[in-house]
């Protein structure tokens, strides 16, 4: 049963972290620009001609009804992956199979899904303000590998006991989850501060090797309250910075996982697990990467983008995945 709730919970999160990717990418994030309701109302968005009439006079944004529905849509499954959320980490503090209580874990997951509804609040009452946007994805994607990690405890996976992994393999295994991590921190970045469309051509930007670039003003993580975020207030150098910052981290983060998966095969002859995992962690780093060239030659298509943040999130979880293998089988 338990095992089943948490699949099913991961199942969710990877539908709401997708549904938020299509929130911000579809411009939707400010579609209700106020908390937990929209425009006053808490179950539904203003439709009727008097219902909007209202909320524009009592709202500095005028009612779009098709990006307020994004929104909430969004929200009433964030709010229902909360609640499963809650359960699983009530079950955490109850004694399992072996008479083990998880009270730790259960009470970071509890800490670390209100936390997340705290940045889905920011996220609107601060204007897209970019250090929260990006904040909200890290927390989002560290939740659904949290709950990856506590369903892997559940399988019955084969015995490795018996199979010896070196114990510097486990260590570069960590290495490379927050090396991709800091990755999709910068992809958040670019996201948050509208910088996917700075350069529209690839491998060069704007026809150069190395453009005009602002890093001084690009990687400002608080520009106080008070500003509207949405649409960015970057000037187009600091985008570019940004840009190319991330450019330059995928390079490094895809050389870095091709080498990975080489490690991987090389001790996978007796654990087809490890090899199965290395090839998905192949297969999704090519979509990666791709996805990545495609946004920029084909201008950010919505569909393209919001695959690149769901594969971003299946590439994170297999390599975790690898590394809770690599533990079960280490020196």
């Amino acid at each position: 049963m338990k095992r089943n709730l948490i699949l099913i919970t991961m199942l969710l999160a990877f539908v709401v972290i997708v549904l938020g990717a299509y929130t911000r990418l579809s411009d939707a994030g400010l579609g209700c620009p106020d908390w937990p309701g929209c425009y006053g109302i808490l179950i539904g968005v203003p439709e009727s001609v008097s219902d909007i009439e209202k909320a524009n006079s009592e709202y500095n944004r005028a009612v779009e009804v098709d990006k307020a529905w994004i929104e909430m849509i969004h929200r009433y499954f964030a709010g229902t992956l909360g609640i499963l959320v809650f359960i699983i980490a009530f079950l955490l503090f109850k004694q399992d199979q072996n008479g083990k209580r998880h009270i730790a874990l259960g009470t970071f997951i509890a800490s670390l899904l209100i936390f997340q509804a705290l940045l889905g609040m920011w996220t609107v009452t601060w204007q897209l303000k970019p250090i929260v946007v990006m904040g909200h994805l890290l927390g989002a994607f560290a939740l659904f590998n949290l709950l990856g990690w506590q369903w892997l405890r559940t399988l019955s996976l084969p015995t490795l006991s018996n199979i010896q992994l070196p114990s510097g393999l486990y260590i570069f295994s960590w290495i490379v989850v927050v090396i991709l991590f800091c990755q999709i921190a910068l992809g958040g970045w670019v996201s948050s501060n509208y910088a996917a469309l700075a350069c529209v051509d690839f491998p060069t930007c704007q026809q150069q090797w190395w453009p005009d670039m602002d890093f001084h003003n690009a990687f400002v993580l608080w520009r106080g309250l008070g500003v509207d975020y949405e649409f960015g207030v970057l000037d187009h150098p600091s985008r570019v910075a940004i840009h190319m910052t991330h450019r330059i981290g995928a390079l490094a983060t895809t050389l870095v996982i091709l080498y990975y998966v080489t490690r991987l095969w090389a001790y996978s002859g007796s654990i087809k697990l490890l090899r199965n995992c290395s090839v998905v962690i192949l297969v999704a780093l090519i979509a990666q990467v791709s996805l990545g060239i495609f946004n920029v030659l084909f201008h950010l298509p919505l569909t393209i983008a919001v695959l690149h943040n769901a594969i971003a999130l299946v590439l994170l979880f297999s390599i975790v995945s690898s590394v809770f293998i690599v533990g079960q089988a280490r020196n």
